[in-house]
């Protein structure tokens, strides 16, 4: 035995560094909060939502670390990468690499799919360049992202002795684009009677498209193109004249001088509104697109996006339009039957890749869904693809809570591949309130006591054991079991849903009843969403409230979004005798400083920008002069300063009793959000406030049948209750509740159950179980029924 492993040697100074040290972290809520984490041991952040379990590990440890690395960049590099200011905090110490794996949506750029996202289109092209008959050449031409261009010209050939000679050659580049629909898979079609009123001239505001007004510069070019004359109703065009207002090609132009590119309307609307993604659009665009375009599959390719000539070129049989249709699982045993050593390493990566989908419980999607309709958790699965089969270690991973949109049944499956990250040597920081996902770490840190600003501080450190008997809220409610009910409600009537066939739904005939709380459950990928969404959504009185992110700027608050502002602006209007929009800082009130921002940008080149606090209003983002006019004694930027609750007091009763922020106030205070600021930026809401306040929203619309999907993401144990009392409080005023939920506590309070199953993709889409959830539990038919019986211990 060497010196240096005899017992009683001194440790390597290397292997020393074994703790991640955070000192004095004051990023959002935290105060001064101090930690020290195990590395290469995988350790959970919990407490309740708002407590700062995400401004200590994201935007804390993680942004740091990702601070650190992108300035070894050149600074011409860093130019291009986002700028990271340094975190408040003291100092951080033995930080390693640090790659996050979030819940953010993949992006919703209509080119982009499942196989484009993670390389197994590529793969897939590159085998078939190599194996496919007929045989096309390169792996573009099997690319619904490449077109098929054609050139021809003449090139000078030289001939030796300073003779040279002009040939003329032609060039084609074969992709795999559908020529038809460019590669979408669905074509557009118009009903024109949408985009503009036929009895008026375009002087008298026929055009009917959002932004195309004859005040601005489209007017100017429509009037002054001279193709048409702007005076006469469009219902009297000619037909040359009707087809240069809707489809001319780009044309240049001269308009009062000006040189300019006149291009019809229809090409202009493709261009403007259509390249981007439906749901991105602002709402009242968003209808226009809903109401003048209608997408239906394109006729050439039916939907895979390919030419002809790449359809047509097959391996045993198959074309990859084929094989990117076929659920992943599938595909898998289709890549395992090939036997072609001519691109063995090829296979065995795309083979890797494939299972990989499977092991994480992804195996019923199909390469061609459109990346953009994939769920949070489904999203932040496809990322976590990339780092299993990396060869990195001593990395920090980050996740977001790892377990949303999964079934019990799948939680065991996301718990091994964390752990098999871990054993990699990796450190692993995983944000969870499942009590399942907690159950595996070899380190808990809980943050609280509270949220907001009552939280912030870390209430327990250690073990599961210790954290159960520690006392804090989230040791009270660890061992939480929600009961059966022991009567459910009787329902009034039932909204028929038949034949449902979207996605991997087969003939689904089902009746939701109405006025009770319906739980949807399943395991992710049985068609859960198929069903709600698919056949129940958009109906007349049917309020969807689901997980897309809120969209808005670091203007935005609560206050703003949820329409509270309004009321409490015309209330110190009223009040002081002056305008409302003197109480607006995005307005007239705005500091002329910071315009309203409260803080001063200032950008230094290639270095984080620095936010300061505008000296002049010290923060409160309004004019002087406006915060001496008072309502009830407070000044409009204390009020917006007040948690929902105080504010819920103080618009209550008194001089300054407003029944309409109150009503609003009582609805934040309902979901759960009493500890918010009013005035607080959207941008530091965690994805749990934000579903909620969207529920907050929409609780005051005139729907009959609220759709909820998965209500409980980002929810700690003790909030579940309060959320399931809400859910009665809908149903007890005549609402009819539809939930899409994984969470037993949720299953065990329905009033009925619809199970879809029995597994996922091909292997689910059909309703395997209707009923009570005592019957669904006494049955123990599948594995929604097991899972739940053996929460509630029966």
């Amino acid at each position: 035995m060497s010196k240096a492993t005899s017992r009683g040697a001194q440790p390597h100074a290397a292997d020393s560094h074994d703790l991640i040290r955070v000192h004095g972290a004051r990023v959002n809520n935290l105060k001064d909060v101090s930690v020290e984490i195990p590395k290469r041991r995988l350790t959970v952040f919990t407490g309740v939502s708002g407590s700062g379990k995400s401004s200590l590990v994201f935007s804390t440890i993680a942004a740091e670390s990702q601070r650190l690395i992108n300035e070894t960049y050149s600074a011409f590099v860093q130019g291009f990468m986002p700028t990271l200011a340094r975190p408040e905090v003291d100092y951080l110490d033995g930080l390693t690499t640090a790659i996050i794996v979030d819940q953010e949506r993949m992006g919703a750029n209509p080119r982009s799919t499942v196989g484009t996202a993670t390389d197994a289109n590529a793969m897939l092209r590159i085998l078939f360049s190599r194996l496919g008959q007929p045989h096309l050449g390169s792996p573009n031409a099997y690319s619904f992202n490449m077109p098929s261009v054609k050139a021809s010209g003449a090139i000078t050939v030289d001939r030796g002795a300073g003779k040279t000679k002009a040939e003329k050659v032609t060039f084609t580049r074969l992709g795999g684009m559908c020529p038809r629909c460019e590669g979408m898979g669905s074509v557009t079609d118009y009903d024109l009677s949408a985009l503009y009123d036929e009895t008026r001239s375009l002087n008298e505001g026929a055009l009917t498209v959002p932004g195309y007004t004859m005040d601005g510069w489209y007017g100017r070019i429509f009037r002054g193109s001279g193709f048409f004359d702007p005076d006469k109703p469009i219902g009297k065009f000619t037909k040359k004249e009707l087809h240069d207002l809707l489809y001319k090609e780009p044309t240049k132009i001269k308009v009062d001088g000006i040189n300019v590119t006149y291009e019809g309307l229809i090409p202009k609307i493709q261009k403007s509104l259509l390249a981007k993604d439906v749901d991105a659009l602002q709402p009242h665009i968003r209808a226009f697109v809903e109401r003048a375009v209608t997408f239906q599959t394109c006729p050439d390719c039916e939907g895979t996006r390919l030419s002809a000539e790449a359809r047509a070129s097959k391996i045993n049989g198959k074309s990859i339009a084929d094989l990117c249709a076929m659920q992943i699982s599938d595909l898998a045993d289709w890549v395992r039957e090939l036997d072609e050593p001519s691109v063995g390493p090829l296979l065995t990566g795309l083979q890797h890749l494939l299972d990989s989908f499977a092991e994480i419980g992804l195996g019923y999607l199909s390469l061609d869904r459109p990346s953009g309709t994939l769920s949070g958790g489904e999203a932040q699965r496809t990322k976590m693809i990339r780092h299993l089969g990396s060869s990195l270690t001593d990395v920090t991973y980050v996740f977001d809570e790892p377990t949303i949109g999964l079934h019990p049944h799948d939680i065991q499956r996301m718990n091994d591949l964390l752990l098999q990250l871990r054993d990699k040597g990796n450190t692993v920081l995983v944000v969870e309130h499942k009590p399942e996902a907690i159950a595996i770490a070899d380190h808990i840190v809980d943050l609280g006591p509270r949220a907001g600003t009552e939280g912030g501080q870390v209430v327990f450190e250690g073990t599961i054991d210790g954290l159960r008997a520690s006392g804090t809220l989230t040791g009270r409610h660890l061992d939480d079991r929600a009961t059966l009910k022991p009567s459910v409600r009787e329902p009034k009537g039932a909204l028929q849903v038949r034949g449902a066939n979207a996605n991997n739904l087969r003939d689904v005939d089902v009746d939701i009843p109405l006025g009770v709380l319906t739980v949807v459950t399943g395991v992710a990928g049985s068609g859960k969403s198929s069903l709600i969404h698919g056949s129940v959504s958009g109906q007349d009185g049917v309020v969807t409230i689901d997980q897309g992110a809120i969209r808005g700027s670091r203007r935005s608050n609560p206050a703003t979004y949820t329409g509270l502002l309004e009321p409490i602006r015309k209330a110190f209007a009223k009040a002081n005798g002056v305008k409302p929009a003197l109480f607006s800082a995005n307005s007239e009130g705005a500091c002329p400083a910071c315009n309203g921002a409260g803080v001063i940008y200032t950008d230094l080149g290639v270095m984080a920008t620095v936010e300061t606090t505008c000296e002049e209003c010290e923060g409160k983002r309004f004019e002087a002069s406006v915060l001496e006019y008072r309502l009830g004694g407070r000044d409009i930027a204390e009020v917006l300063a007040m948690s929902v609750t105080e504010a819920e007091e103080f618009f209550g009763s008194g001089d300054a009793r407003t029944p309409a922020a109150h009503t609003i106030l009582d609805r934040l205070a309902d979901v759960g959000l009493g500890y918010l600021t009013i005035g607080q930026p959207l941008t530091t809401l965690s994805g749990g406030e934000r579903q909620r306040l969207k529920l907050a929203t929409h609780m005051g619309t005139k729907g009959g049948v609220y759709i909820l999907d998965e209500p409980t993401t980002g929810l700690h144990l003790a909030d579940v209750e309060q959320l399931l009392a809400l859910l009665d409080r809908l149903v007890d005023s005549g609402k009819s509740v539809i939930v899409i939920e994984h969470h037993q506590a949720v299953m065990a309070h329905a009033d009925w159950i619809i199970d879809l199953g029995p597994g996922a993709g091909h292997d689910g889409g059909r309703v395997v179980f209707e009923g009570t959830p005592a019957d669904l539990v006494a049955a123990r038919s599948t594995l929604t029924g097991e899972h739940l019986a053996k929460y509630v211990g029966a």
